[in-house]
């Protein structure tokens, strides 16, 4: 496996706080239009999926081809552009998806990393 440096290791812990964050803030909720309906839950998670989209920016370009299989990077960044500059056009069945499906995927593939 790849040796990680100290500056991926900390972006990788920096987003896998925003990731427990954001299931600990949509923990109680059933589905997309209920989580939606609570504005301070909601914008939290956003706000958190913004820090991960920074946090990948901010990875090395050798961490990145040596996981680019197990992870899309660009897909990660561009869900961060797309929060940042569409905030109202933001789909919160989209984002329902995203947090039970590639956050936790991503959540695990990166803890293999640290651990």
């Amino acid at each position: 496996m790849f040796k990680i440096s100290q500056k991926d290791e900390a972006c990788i812990r920096n987003i896998l706080e925003s990731i427990d964050k954001i299931k600990k803030y949509s923990q109680k909720f059933n589905d997309a239009d209920s989580f939606y309906a609570d504005e301070i839950s909601f914008d939290a998670s956003m706000m958190n999926f913004i820090i991960i989209g920074e946090m990948a920016g901010k990875i090395s370009g050798e961490f990145i081809a040596s996981s680019e299989k197990e992870i899309s990077w660009i897909k990660v960044k561009n869900f961060r552009n797309l929060i940042a500059h569409n905030y109202f056009g933001i789909d919160a069945e989209e984002v329902w998806q995203i947090i039970h499906g590639s956050l936790a995927d991503l959540d695990k593939v990166l803890k293999t990393y640290l651990y």
